[in-house]
């Protein structure tokens, strides 16, 4: 082997003379029954995924979170346990064996292993996810590696007519996005639309009068020069980054922009404060609102309770 710094099969180690075994056994911890990897590294959702190939001896297609991940997913969390299709096999702790059909054309290969395609792992992730916010954040973030559309997820569901929660996935395909480049900006965008504001248009290129580009702007409401932006701590702890959200700032307000800066105390612990300052900046900028949606009606008196 070129490298241990990553899964492997002990037997190959050994047979190959990468290592002798007195090394594996006291410098590499086993992942799954015959794979290891170095010890005191946390494996990345993506190392786990090869790790449970090589634990079906390469013979599984990786699957769900898993496949995301080796797809170019950002965000799969480690704690993930692996996801692969495999046959009727007793499966070690951290690993979960689907034991579904794949129909021709649902299987892809990355880094010479078998893996669903990013409109079937959408597929998978969509139904198997219970909680709504974490499916539409995975898909986001499949959908943003990939471009996987919602067209080619219904083509997957038109061929398993019979899978298992087909609901829950057709209840969270229209609120995917490509355009999320963090869970937390996916978290922010299903506040606004469960508070019946329309749905904020992602990744806004704001040029001047003379076509020079300006900035991007997370999501918000292009016709109302209403902006809407996550800042992960590193706006906040880095002096660096806080000038340059200074001056940006400025530049976006010369075009007749208003931002609003969504922090995670504000996102987690502020819905109401949250969604009124887009309340407010909307009617501000000329919005007529939606006088037929109870959502703002019942947002009014959060807001003001």
């Amino acid at each position: 082997m070129d490298e241990l710094d990553r899964p492997f099969l002990g037997t190959e180690a050994l047979a190959d003379k990468a290592i002798p075994e007195r090394a594996m056994r006291t410098l590499y911890q086993p992942v799954y029954p015959g794979v290891y990897a170095p010890w005191g590294v946390e494996l990345s959702a993506r190392q786990r995924a090869e790790a449970a190939w090589l634990w079906s001896r390469r013979h599984a297609v990786v699957a769900g979170n898993s496949a995301a991940a080796l797809l170019g997913a950002k965000w799969v969390s480690p704690a993930l346990d692996a996801e692969l299709v495999y046959g009727n096999h007793k499966t070690p702790p951290r690993l979960v064996v689907h034991r579904d059909t794949l129909a021709p054309g649902e299987v892809t290969t990355v880094d010479g292993m078998a893996v669903t395609t990013p409109a079937r792992t959408a597929f998978d992730i969509g139904r198997r996810t219970r909680s709504r916010l974490h499916a539409v954040q995975r898909l986001d973030a499949l959908a943003n590696a990939t471009e996987v559309g919602v067209a080619d997820v219904e083509a997957v569901i038109a061929e398993h007519p019979g899978a298992r929660h087909l609901n829950g996935l057709r209840a969270v395909l229209p609120l995917v996005d490509d355009g999320a480049e963090s869970y937390q900006e996916t978290s922010t965008r299903l506040v606004l639309i469960d508070a019946g504001f329309p749905t904020p248009e992602t990744q806004i290129v704001v040029r001047d009068a003379f076509g020079g580009f300006v900035a991007r702007v997370d999501m918000g409401y292009r016709e109302l020069k209403v902006g809407i932006e996550y800042d992960g701590s590193q706006h906040w702890n880095d002096p660096k980054q806080r000038q340059r959200d200074i001056d940006r700032q400025v530049a976006l307000a010369e075009q007749g922009w208003l931002i609003i800066r969504v922090s995670t105390v504000l996102l987690r612990y502020r819905e109401a404060t949250l969604i009124g300052r887009v309340r407010d900046a909307m009617y501000a900028a000329g919005w007529a609102g939606q006088a037929a949606s109870g959502s703002l009606a019942t947002l009014d008196r959060r807001v003001a309770s």
